[in-house]
Parts: C-alpha cells; sequence; structure tokens
C-alpha cells in the first residue's frame, strides 16, 4: 500500500510503516471486539461453543490476511498504471472490500457448522461482523496514512491521530 508513489528514498518508509499498520489494524481491530463477543456469546448461551466460534474468527482473518497478501502485486501492478493518488485509495478500498469478502466466506464455512447446532449463533456471527466493521473503520482512520499522499510528509500517524472518523463523515454529509 505504501509504495504509491515510490519516487524517492523518504518512501521507502512509507512501505515500512504501511507494512507494519495493516497487520496491527486486523490484530487491534480483533482483540478490541473480542471481550463483548465473548460477553455475547455468554448472554446467548453459547459459551460451550466459543472455542469453535474464536476458531472461526481467527480462519475468517487468516482469509482476509492471505486474500490482501495475495492481490499485493496487483497492488503494485495498479500503481505502475495510474498516477492517480485518488485512484490508487479507491483501489486499495476495492482489494480491502474483496479480501473481507474472502475472509468472511472462509469465516463462515466455519461458523456454518455452529449456526446448524445452535441457531442463536447467526446472531453472535452477525454482532461480529458489526463490531469488528465499527472497530475497523475506526482503527483505519487512527492509523492512517496507509498509502500516503506522494505531496505530504511521510508520517507513521497523521498529526490529529485521535480524531474521529463517524465525526468526520457526519460533517461531510451535513455540512458542518
Amino acid at each position: 500500500m505504501g509504495s504509491y508513489g515510490f519516487d524517492s528514498p523518504e518512501r521507502l518508509l512509507m512501505v515500512l510503516y504501511s507494512a507494519a499498520k495493516v497487520p496491527l489494524l486486523l490484530a487491534v481491530t480483533s482483540l478490541l471486539c473480542l471481550p463483548g463477543f465473548f460477553v455475547l456469546n455468554t448472554i446467548l448461551g453459547l459459551r460451550d461453543d466459543f472455542h469453535e466460534a474464536i476458531q472461526a474468527v481467527l480462519a475468517g482473518q487468516a482469509g482476509l490476511s492471505i486474500a490482501l497478501t495475495s492481490l499485493a502485486p496487483l497492488t503494485r501492478f495498479w500503481y505502475f498504471s495510474t498516477d492517480s493518488y485518488r485512484s490508487a485509495l479507491l483501489f486499495n478500498a476495492a482489494i480491502f472490500t474483496a479480501a473481507t469478502l474472502a475472509g468472511q466466506i472462509v469465516m463462515f464455512r466455519y461458523y456454518r457448522v455452529l449456526i446448524q447446532r445452535r441457531a442463536r449463533h447467526a446472531i453472535t456471527l452477525a454482532a461480529w461482523l458489526a463490531f469488528y466493521a465499527f472497530v475497523g473503520i475506526q482503527m483505519g482512520w487512527l492509523l492512517r496514512p496507509f498509502i500516503g499522499s506522494p505531496g505530504m510528509r511521510v508520517t507513521f500517524l497523521r498529526d490529529e491521530p485521535f480524531s474521529n472518523a463517524y465525526v468526520v463523515v457526519a460533517r461531510l454529509i451535513f455540512g458542518t
């Protein structure tokens, strides 16, 4: 991700930052979601199956990670094919979406057995996806930049790292 606009030695630092931040994004998002996921499983009387539910979640994370890794050469090819930063951002959004869907397919394959055993597992699966998306969006916002605009200096985090993605989106929508 950080190799967009790779035309100076300083940009190598962006590559290294992105290589560190993507796994950090996935791991921290998962860790932040686990306590609520555990509580929900307990409330719904599914604690006995929690080990298998965690296996499903981890399998999904592994699928997401493998898909992202396998799509990296396409990302680099895309960067060679365009000089549009906006295009690079949109392409990365598409790559993350595709990798996320691959991870969810893997997770659902593991979860299918749990849902057949107890239908309430469908609730925990939906809750996991909602928790993960909500927390992941904010974590992605906090850890930005991942690609790094070639015109800006290379930094690990933006100057205002503790802002809120949802507040920014609301301001964009409502013009406040």
